[in-house]
């Protein structure tokens, strides 16, 4: 699910967790994922900022900032084939500031809304 949002907008963790990986994520960019505490969820937010405010490992609770909505462009990545219109290399594939969010049930991917909108998570 994209989740239009400009740069520095704040990331919200949804349910309470353990960060079980930040960095690039190729086309999703610069990544943060987090598993719930009983391992039956894995929320991804894509296309997030660099500078990473939580990291491996970390405990992590329902509505909690873990992160920012990323710049269009980064520089710095090595062999990032990922480009705009003018050459700049952007934050995975995108053409714009937004967040990817992405939910994981046992595995499989599901419709963000699923979860987002039951009880418990809304």
């Amino acid at each position: 699910m994209d989740i239009p949002a400009p740069a520095g907008t704040k990331l919200v963790c949804i349910m309470d967790g353990e960060v079980v990986s930040t960095g690039w994520g190729g086309a999703g960019g610069y990544t943060i994922t987090i598993a719930s505490i009983d391992r039956e969820y894995r929320f991804s937010y894509c296309h997030a900022s660099p500078e990473f405010i939580v990291s491996v490992g970390q405990q992590v609770k329902k509505g909690e900032i873990i992160g920012k909505v990323g710049p269009k462009n980064v520089y710095g990545v090595t062999n990032n084939p990922y480009k705009d219109g003018n050459g700049n290399p952007t934050n995975g594939a995108t053409t714009g500031c937004h967040c990817h969010f992405t939910v994981r049930r046992n595995g499989e991917l599901i419709n963000p809304l699923e979860i987002v909108t039951k009880g418990g998570t809304t």
